[in-house]
Parts: structure tokens; C-alpha cells; sequence
């Protein structure tokens, strides 16, 4: 019963996200850029630590 509950819940937070989300199209977009900006933000940091790692290894 609890999972059942908290699937139900989740369920609704998702729901309620999506509607506020879809029926504001600049929020939507908003989102959209921030979250694209914050992906490529953190895939170029693991990418510099990457190659410094590599770069530290073959010294």
C-alpha cells in the first residue's frame, strides 16, 4: 500500500509539472533552455576533468 501511495503521488507532482508547464509556453521554454543549459554545462565540466585525468596519467 505505501508504494502504491507513493507512486500516486509522484504520479500527480509529474501531472500537475506537466500542466503549469504546457499551459505556460514561456515557462516551457524557459525550462527547456535552462535544463539544455545546465546538461551542456555539466557533460563540458566532465570532459575537462576527463582529459585532465588522462593528461595526469600519461605525465
Amino acid at each position: 500500500m505505501d508504494a502504491a501511495l507513493k507512486k500516486g503521488v509522484a504520479l500527480v507532482v509529474v501531472v500537475f509539472i506537466g500542466f503549469y508547464l504546457f499551459t505556460d509556453p514561456t515557462g516551457l521554454a524557459g525550462f527547456t533552455r535552462d535544463g539544455a543549459d545546465a546538461i551542456w554545462s555539466g557533460l563540458q565540466r566532465l570532459f575537462d576533468a576527463l582529459q585532465q585525468f588522462i593528461r595526469t596519467l600519461t605525465a
